[in-house]
């Protein structure tokens, strides 16, 4: 049986436009390290001094992870709660000369 025309091959690489804001939802829990980790890079790189990063609300275990790695990254100055909404969200504030 031939697969679905809409169905993604998990070993294709996905490319999105990537702004100040990244919603971590579409992503699998366990690459959640990983795509913080690049997006403070890309972030750094672009020369960006705030993004906001989306993790949800539930029992805290994604927000821990943003801010355990984000509090590691070399570029990164001030990790605080996002007032803005009721999404589960955290501002990441970056240095001026990135990376």
């Amino acid at each position: 049986m031939a697969p679905e025309d809409d169905e993604q091959d998990p070993g294709e690489v996905v490319r999105v436009d990537l702004t100040t804001e990244l919603d971590l939802h579409p992503f699998d829990p366990k690459d959640v390290k990983d795509v913080v980790e690049a997006y403070l890079d890309h972030a750094a790189e672009q020369g960006w001094e705030v993004v906001r990063i989306i993790h949800g609300k539930g029992i805290g275990v994604q927000r821990e992870t943003v801010h355990r790695v984000a509090r590691r990254h070399r570029a990164v100055l001030r990790v605080l709660p996002d007032d803005r909404g009721d999404w589960g969200s955290t501002v990441v504030e970056l240095t001026r000369a990135g990376v």
